[in-house]
């Protein structure tokens, strides 16, 4: 190529071969693409689109509408640590050392392109490593119109006042590991967007106070995953405000509904693959945008009875320091003075997810007076058995009507309660799969059921009675409002 199509730039800092030596941060494709978005929603832009292609000549290219940049802040942008981690950032800033685009892209490719349009004028650069191996020095390309005007993206980019196209092309990395590298690329790029709708989801969704922003991959639209589901679960507390330097992080804990009130789909998108126990824990947040998650920074342990809580934490990028970020922005270290706070807070959600887990009654009956169908006893020997609880309405009810086979009736209850599958149970409550016997019954059929067990009694005050007992206990209690809707109107009189 001659002179007019590339203008070459020494730009220092480094020398050539520490730029390999960037590519081994350990980036994972899904947080490199995160990166670039980052600095996309730090410009401002409303609109990301994520292009692929991965066939000949493959590539992967993030476009967006920020503000763009001139020549000179594109040539700024190029160089590694373009900014201090110490200079103060913008608050909505999602940048820290200068370095992801860099670092992410070309832990990815070897062949690094940027074109940015800012005030009608475009200026484009490459940092491209097999030239710099070639030259052994370390030059930054400029490129002319007669190649940009061939890039992918580059078309979509004109339609824009101002915007950015980050290339990336001969990705070595996963060609190396994978031997069918198209259908590597796609699958990869389904986890890219599972990833990003986690990562980014109050962006996607447009939070108060938040500038919405529509990422599309392909042309299909992103849509947020809530790690909350907020429109279900509910505040275990009041927020938490924990004051650093003068500074204010919030904590505000949330529990999960039983699993047996979610959808399949919630499920798969609250717990993914790996199940909702191990997704439990905190949940940081920088500048509203996902760092890190599920974890708990030992300060207890993951369990299956805790596995309904998620704390949600936002803090300031001007705490950076204190957090322990790393340059791929995916871990967040508390300081000493926050993770005293949190230890408070793991306390009070952890107690309330283990009555939520073991307790499904409704929220009006309190659990002193909830009369369950299944009794926990201890042993000598310090464990525990399950047997049937024989003060259960239902258990009373057939003692009453039927006196001379009460002895049969405990005998049963003993052999059901021995045979009771603890194993298999166990197996099944801590896959996250919904059970059957879980699945609410329709009213009809509920109220039937508990018309034909007082509908025996001629007294109208007693069966009133007789409901308000069954009322204490499964499945009734789980249909209190619509069976003394039913009561009032004189469904159990007829």
């Amino acid at each position: 190529m001659n002179n007019k199509e590339i203008e070459t730039e020494e730009c220092p800092p480094f020398a050539p071969s520490l730029m390999e030596s960037t590519r081994a941060i350990g980036y994972s494709l899904e947080s490199a693409i995160a990166d670039i978005i980052d600095n996309s929603i730090t410009a401002g832009a409303s609109k990301v689109d994520i292009l692929f292609h991965p066939g000949n000549d493959p590539y992967i290219a993030v476009l967006d509408n920020g503000r763009g940049m001139s020549r000179d802040e594109l040539k700024a942008a190029m160089r590694y640590g373009s900014r201090s981690p110490m200079e103060e950032r913008d608050s909505c800033d999602l940048g820290r050392y200068g370095l992801g685009m860099k670092t992410a892209s070309l832990s990815q490719c070897k062949q690094l392109t940027v074109v940015s349009v800012k005030n009608k004028k475009r200026a484009a650069c490459r940092w491209d490593l097999d030239y710099i191996h070639e030259t052994k020095d370390w030059l930054l390309q400029f490129l002319g119109d007669s190649i940009v005007n061939r890039m992918p993206g580059i078309n979509e980019l004109d339609k824009y006042a101002h915007g950015t196209l980050v290339l990336w092309r001969n990705m070595d990395k996963l060609a190396h590991a994978n031997i069918d590298y198209r259908s590597a690329l796609s699958r990869r790029m389904s986890a890219v967007r599972e990833h990003l709708s986690l990562v980014f989801h109050r962006y996607l969704s447009g939070e108060r106070n938040l500038k919405k922003v529509v990422i599309s991959m392909n042309g299909s639209k992103i849509e947020p995953t809530d790690p909350f589901v907020k429109g279900k679960s509910f505040q275990v507390m009041d927020c938490e405000e924990i004051f650093v330097r003068g500074v204010c992080v919030t904590a505000v804990p949330y529990l999960l509904p039983h699993v047996s009130k979610l959808t399949s789909e919630e499920i798969g998108a609250l717990g993914g693959k790996d199940g909702l126990r191990k997704n439990q824990g905190f949940y940081i947040y920088r500048n509203c945008r996902l760092l890190t998650w599920g974890t708990w920074f030992r300060l207890t342990r993951k369990s299956d009875l805790s596995k309904l809580a998620r704390v949600q934490v936002d803090i300031p990028n001007s705490l950076d320091d204190l957090w322990s970020l790393d340059i791929k922005k995916s871990v967040a270290l508390p300081p000493e003075e926050v993770m005293k706070r949190l230890g408070v807070i793991i306390e009070k959600i952890s107690l309330s997810s283990r009555q939520t887990w073991t307790y499904r009654g409704k929220k009006e009956i309190p659990p002193s007076k909830f009369i369950g169908m299944w009794t926990k006893s201890k042993t000598r020997d310090g464990g525990f058995y399950y047997s049937v609880n024989e003060n259960h309405p239902l258990v009373e009810q057939i003692y009453n009507r039927f006196p001379l086979a009460r002895m049969q009736v405990e005998r049963l209850l003993s052999v059901i309660a021995s045979e009771l599958p603890l194993n298999s149970l166990y197996c099944d409550l801590t896959s996250d799969v919904k059970i059957g016997n879980e699945t609410e019954k329709p009213i009809s059929e509920i109220l039937a059921l508990l018309k034909s067990l007082v509908v025996e009694d001629k007294d109208a005050s007693m069966r009133a009675v007789k409901v308000e007992a069954f009322l204490l206990s499964k499945p009734f209690c789980d249909y209190r409002e619509e069976i003394v809707t039913a009561m009032k109107k004189g469904y159990f009189n007829d």
